[in-house]
C-alpha cells in the first residue's frame, strides 16, 4: 500500500536484484522519491513503470550509479560481492563520484569487513557517511517488508536511516562502528550452515526409515529443534524442490568470507568449513543455483 506522504528526503537505489528490486519498491511506496540504477537498464525501467503506477509523487532511473547518486540524501547498494561494490562504488560513474557532502552511502550487499572498512574511510575523505548494512530474510523478507538488517557505523548515521530501514525491515539494530554489520552477516551465515545440514540429515534420516517426513517435522517443530529453516525449507526439501530461493554459489560466496575472517581472527569454525565443501559436492552436482536447503541432494543423487 502506497503512502500520501512525500517525504523531503531523496533516496537512489543501486542494484534491483531479486532483493533490491522490493526494497526500492518499499521506499517509493512509502514516499520516498526514489531514483534507480540497475547495469541491465531493462530491469530498471521494469520497477520504474511498476512502482510510478502505484505512487503520486516522482519516480526516476538513471544512466549510471553518479548520475543516480546525486541529489541523493542516502544512497543504497544491493548487489553481489565486493567486486561488484567497487564497480559501483569508485570511478567517474560511480555513487561516489555523484554524492554530495553530508549524504549517506549504505551498502547491503553482503561483503567483506575489509571493504566495509575501506568504503568507509573513502567516503569520509569526502564528508560522505557510510554504513554497512547487509540484511537476512531471503527474497520473501525483501517483498514482505520484513528483513533483518545488521549495521556497522555511526549512530547518528544509523539514526538517520533508520526511518528508511523501517520501510521493509522488522528487525534493524546497530552492532557496532564500521564493519560490525558484515561481521554479524557472518555469524548469520555460519549459523545457517549448520542448521541446514542437520536438517539435511534429519530428513534423509526420516526418508530412510520410511516416516511421513510432513508428520515428522509437524512433530519436532513445535519443540527444541524448530528453527526459520525447519518451517520454510523441510517440506520442500521432502519433495526435492530446490529451483528458488537463495542460491549455493551465494552461499559458498558468504562461507568463503566468514571462513577467511574466522582465520585472521583465530576463530575455529570446522563445521562452517566441513558444510562449505558439502557445498561445493552440490555446486559438482550442477547446483549452482539451487536453494541451499539443497543439501539433502548429495543423499540422494543416483
Amino acid at each position: 500500500m502506497s503512502s500520501n506522504l512525500v517525504h523531503e528526503e531523496t533516496v537512489a537505489f543501486i542494484g534491483l536484484g531479486v532483493m533490491g528490486y522490493p526494497m526500492a519498491g518499499h521506499l517509493a511506496r512509502h514516499g520516498y522519491r526514489v531514483t534507480v540504477f540497475n547495469r541491465d537498464a531493462s530491469k530498471a525501467e521494469r520497477w520504474h513503470g511498476q512502482y510510478q503506477a502505484e505512487v503520486d509523487h516522482s519516480l526516476e532511473t538513471a544512466s549510471s550509479p553518479a548520475a543516480a547518486a546525486e541529489d541523493a540524501d542516502v544512497v543504497f547498494m544491493c548487489v553481489g560481492n565486493d567486486d561488484d561494490v567497487r564497480s559501483i562504488s569508485y570511478g567517474d560513474t560511480g555513487v561516489l563520484a555523484g554524492m554530495s557532502p553530508g549524504s549517506v552511502l549504505v551498502d547491503h550487499t553482503t561483503a567483506s569487513q575489509e571493504l566495509a572498512l575501506e568504503l568507509a574511510d573513502r567516503a569520509g575523505q569526502l564528508d560522505i557517511g557510510f554504513l554497512d548494512a547487509p540484511v537476512s530474510g531471503g527474497q520473501a523478507g525483501a517483498e514482505n517488508g520484513a528483513l533483518t538488517i545488521m549495521v556497522g557505523g555511526l549512530a547518528e548515521d544509523f539514526t538517520r536511516c533508520q526511518p528508511l530501514f523501517n520501510t521493509y525491515a522488522k528487525k534493524t539494530a546497530l552492532l557496532g562502528p564500521t564493519g560490525a554489520g558484515q561481521l554479524t552477516k557472518m555469524v548469520n551465515q555460519i549459523c545457517i550452515a549448520g542448521i541446514l545440514q542437520g536438517l539435511a540429515e534429519g530428513v534423509h534420516f526420516a526418508q530412510r526409515a520410511d516416516l511421513d517426513v510432513e508428520q515428522v517435522v509437524d512433530v519436532i517443530s513445535a519443540g527444541a529443534a524448530q528453527s526459520w529453516q525447519m518451517d520454510n525449507r523441510a517440506a520442500t526439501m521432502a519433495r526435492d524442490e530446490f529451483d528458488f530461493g537463495f542460491a549455493v554459489n551465494w552461499m559458498r560466496k558468504d562461507l568463503g568470507i566468514a571462513l577467511r575472517t574466522g582465520d585472521g581472527l583465530g576463530a575455529r569454525m570446522p563445521l562452517t568449513a566441513l558444510v562449505d565443501q558439502f557445498y561445493a559436492d552440490v555446486q559438482a552436482l550442477g547446483g549452482g543455483r539451487w536453494d541451499t536447503s539443497s543439501l539433502l541432494r548429495r543423499f540422494t543423487q543416483d
